[in-house]
């Protein structure tokens, strides 16, 4: 019995090496097709452009504003939960151009951002002022606002970063089922 089984079990593995074998002679043909493929593609000096492909040229630079921050990240410290921080980050358009801000997004619900919406001309100075609401926050924080901006790069990133301490204890009324 067992000799029959162990026969059964090798006739098994030499099917399976088998069709595995012819299998990556399949694969190896398929690979070598591409190549050949290619090689022509490339010999002829032909290149494919994708339909949705643009075009890009170097920016003229005196089309560009230049952010020039005195600070790119505030450190506001330890907080209580519930506590509202807001912070001004002031910068100089160092470019050539008049800098226009043309979106910000704040990172999450808490961060609400405000900025000069008018154009701020070479040598003139902008802000973007930051608000953090740390209610329903607790532990490390980084709000982080984008600025979409005529620069280059066009999008700049600001943060602020501290911690907030939890409330103490929980709700008067809690909420849900209360196991007695």
């Amino acid at each position: 019995m067992k000799a029959r089984l162990l026969s059964v079990a090798a006739l098994t593995l030499m099917i399976g090496l088998g069709s595995a074998c012819s299998q990556k002679t399949d694969q190896d043909a398929k690979i070598q097709a591409l190549e050949d493929k290619i090689a022509q593609l490339e010999s002829k000096g032909s290149s494919i452009t994708p339909v949705n492909a643009q075009s890009t040229a170097a920016a003229d630079p005196s089309t560009l504003g230049a952010f020039g921050f005195s600070e790119m990240e505030y450190e506001f410290g330890t907080i209580n939960e519930g506590q509202v921080v807001e912070h001004v980050f002031n910068f100089t358009n160092n470019g050539e151009a008049p800098l226009v801000i043309s979106n910000i997004t704040a990172s999450c619900g808490c961060t609400s951002p405000d900025w000069t919406k008018t154009p701020i001309n070479p040598g003139e100075e902008g802000f973007v002022k930051v608000v953090f609401n740390s209610t329903a926050k607790s532990g490390a924080q980084a709000p982080t606002v984008t600025i979409q901006a005529n620069t280059n790069p066009t999008v700049t990133r600001l943060r602020m970063r501290g911690t907030v301490t939890p409330k103490v204890g929980g709700a008067a009324n809690p909420v849900g089922p209360v196991k007695r």
